[in-house]
């Protein structure tokens, strides 16, 4: 099992602990179990679907039922679409009815999101990345909400990638520092990536061997200045108040990657309805 399986199962461990814990009370107490129905999902906006795997997953801790989806993660939908038919016991359908929703619809907000950006962006060479700026515990199905959008992916957690930030070249006396530091301790296969908020920052990173230099609430003119400097010698991430309306101009500077923390903190769920059809 791979570390992302891990980690859903976590989440989804965690999810029917504080949601279903020794079982709904209500549906137990007056449905039978071997009692059969169908239910619906329906798109009640348009947007892209992310979190359709994720939900099977929810309604197969329960028996596995009959799957019958219509569409994949990362399609677009309109309103009134019949995205998914899910046939099995009326027990499990209302037990697996909120979580199940509540996973979808965040994750297909985040996707939605994300599309909207990626559009932006068409016509450049600029890839658009997410953050950490996850909600705690759902960072892999933020972040799998994002790919299904069409963004990417940054490191995942503090220890798959460096990344040397204000506060780190703080403490170890700046920038030459902080990566002669890092370097000596750490293998030269792990990414090095070093935050700047100017052009002589950006100069000693580059002569540092920085791997990715990140050009942080920078105005247009410096990160076009910034790429001519760095000529492909590393890899450019603008990041800081990247706004919708401000990636287009950004990309043009003519960066790798934008990273944008909206994708994630700030998200609005994609409303999606279950309705039920019993006794079919």
């Amino acid at each position: 099992m791979n570390k992302e399986d891990i980690l859903l199962n976590k989440l989804l461990d965690l999810a029917f602990e504080e949601d279903i814990a020794d079982g709904d009370i209500s549906t137990l107490n007056i449905i039978s179990r071997t009692e059969q129905a169908v239910a619906e999902l329906k798109m009640k906006a348009d947007g892209v679907i992310s979190g359709l795997d994720v939900a099977q997953k929810v309604f197969q801790r329960f028996e596995d039922v009959q799957w019958d989806a219509m569409v994949k993660d990362g399609d677009h939908v309109k309103r009134g679409d019949i995205i998914l038919r899910i046939t099995g016991a009326y027990t499990t359908l209302l037990q697996a009815e909120r979580l199940s929703l509540n996973l979808l619809q965040r994750m297909s907000g985040i996707a939605t999101e994300t599309a909207r950006y990626v559009h932006a962006l068409e016509g450049t060479h600029t890839r658009l990345l997410d953050t950490r700026k996850t909600a705690p515990g759902m960072r892999i199905t933020d972040k799998m909400a994002v790919r299904h959008g069409g963004g990417y992916n940054h490191r995942m957690g503090l220890y798959d990638m460096i990344m040397l930030k204000d506060n780190h070249i703080k403490a170890a006396g700046g920038i030459t520092a902080a990566v002669k530091s890092v370097k000596r301790n750490l293998p030269l296969s792990i990414k090095l990536e070093v935050e700047t908020t100017t052009l002589q920052e950006v100069k000693e990173a580059l002569a540092c061997g920085a791997d990715i230099i990140m050009l942080d609430n920078m105005d247009n003119d410096t990160m076009h200045e910034a790429v001519k400097l760095i000529n492909g010698r590393a890899k450019t991430e603008a990041s800081g108040n990247m706004s919708l309306e401000r990636l287009r101009g950004v990309a043009e500077t003519g960066v790798d990657y934008i990273s944008v923390g909206a994708l994630t903190h700030s998200v609005k769920a994609l409303d999606i309805s279950m309705n039920f059809i019993p006794n079919i």
